[in-house]
């Protein structure tokens, strides 16, 4: 119990941080009357990602045990705060760094979030969980943009940034990291 609710306050936190660096980049566009926060963030995002955050970092140590295969590779905290700043670090690439198109941004982020997941991690349960969880994010996120939640500054796969399943993936890689080492 104690370990979800650090992973959802570990959740909010990032969600809070890196939605402000989209948001000023105006990456991401929330109608007025959505905007409630003093963060400029629509107020439903924080809890979202906090939930999400507490499922994938409480999923991970269950899928290890599960599958008979416990996770070893670079399991000191040292090593998930490094995986957090690389997480960060991509997230602001997305906003920040500019790219003659989206299709060389969307390859340089792919090659990073995989970067980290081998830095990170290199489980085959990490790179299963981390692809599904991009996959089902990102379809959560075609939907809420579809029915008007939110919008993304000149959306290039369907609704959404075709750079986004990269940061859903580096985002479960992470939160499945420090959820590993909270385990």
């Amino acid at each position: 119990m104690i370990r979800g609710v650090v992973l959802f306050f570990i959740g909010v936190f990032l969600a809070l941080v890196l939605n402000l660096l989209q948001i000023q980049r105006n990456v991401t566009l929330f109608p007025p009357d959505v905007i409630a926060s003093i963060f400029s963030s629509a107020w439903w995002v924080p809890p979202c990602c906090g939930t999400a955050s507490a499922v994938i970092g409480l999923l991970y140590p269950c899928i290890d045990r599960h599958l008979g295969e416990p996770h070893k590779f670079k399991r000191e905290w040292s090593s998930v705060m490094r995986c957090v700043a690389v997480f960060v670090g991509i997230n602001h690439a997305s906003a920040k760094v500019d790219f003659d198109n989206n299709i060389q941004l969307s390859l340089t982020l792919a090659a990073l979030s995989i970067g980290l997941w081998w830095t990170f991690d290199r489980s085959r349960s990490g790179f299963g969980l981390g692809i599904g969880i991009a996959f089902l994010a990102t379809l959560v996120t075609q939907l809420l943009v579809y029915n008007g939640v939110y919008q993304y500054t000149s959306p290039d796969f369907l609704y959404v940034r075709s750079w986004l399943p990269c940061i859903f993936f580096a985002g479960g890689i992470t939160m499945g990291n420090i959820g590993r080492q909270l385990a």
